[in-house]
């Protein structure tokens, strides 16, 4: 089909934004949300201005916002083919014992809270077109990190894939479990120079989305090569 639509959540920056470049230059019309309007402005013209790119304001923890998120998706193009629930708030330290309780909130709410919204705004549009859900996990997601609220985010994010799949089986949408290891974005605190780059994750993402329609990718897990010695 020509001209498939693309939605992103936390598409200004990281994964977000180099999701948006790959799937413009693939050919798809873009609907990008993140809290950050000024930057998702300038994402959304360097990559084809309005008649290309819907780019709006959306706190993901807001249901208003991520509904009206679809629905001028669906007045502006008309369809929505592929959802990517990407937005995400990276780990803090302090473990159980010691973490700010209101950080732990902000990160359930919008890794947690804010994917299934997602979701949930989008999967009617996607039965519609027989389309693909992707999430944003992480390594994270599949081991045990001592003391990290994020990585229990990350679990929550693999159950809410494997979940919303069967819920969803012969419904002819494709649901993927994007799962990065250390990446090296603005999501962390500090500098992962020997991680991946968001590039490396985005091709993950195209790579799911450009099989045929009797392929479903389940999940995607990307590491860094370990150093050489």
């Amino acid at each position: 089909m020509a001209d498939p639509v693309f939605l992103i959540t936390g598409a200004s920056s990281a994964i977000g934004a180099a999701t948006a470049r790959a799937a413009a230059q693939a050919g798809y019309r873009l609907v990008l949300g993140a809290r950050s309007q000024q930057r998702l402005q300038q994402l959304a013209e360097d990559l084809g201005g309005p008649d290309r790119v819907l780019a709006r304001r959306c706190d993901v923890t807001e249901r208003a916002d991520q509904q009206a998120l679809v629905e001028q998706a669906l007045s502006t193009f008309g369809r929505i083919d592929v959802a990517f629930a990407n937005a995400g708030i990276g780990s803090r330290p302090g473990g159980f014992s010691a973490a700010d309780p209101d950080v732990w909130r902000d990160m359930l709410m919008t890794n947690v809270y804010g994917a299934a919204l997602t979701l949930q705004a989008a999967i009617a549009a996607l039965r519609a077109s027989h389309g693909h859900l992707l999430l944003t996990g992480s390594a994270a997601g599949r081991a045990t990190i001592p003391g990290s609220m994020y990585s229990a985010t990350k679990w929550a994010v693999t159950a809410m894939g494997y979940g919303v799949r069967e819920e969803l089986r012969g419904s002819g949408i494709r649901v993927t479990l994007i799962e990065p290891g250390t990446t090296d974005t603005p999501f962390f605190d500090d500098p992962k120079p020997a991680g991946l780059r968001a590039d490396d994750i985005a091709r993950a993402v195209m790579y799911a989305v450009s099989q045929p329609p009797h392929v479903d990718v389940n999940e995607v897990l990307v590491r860094p090569t370990p150093a050489t010695e």
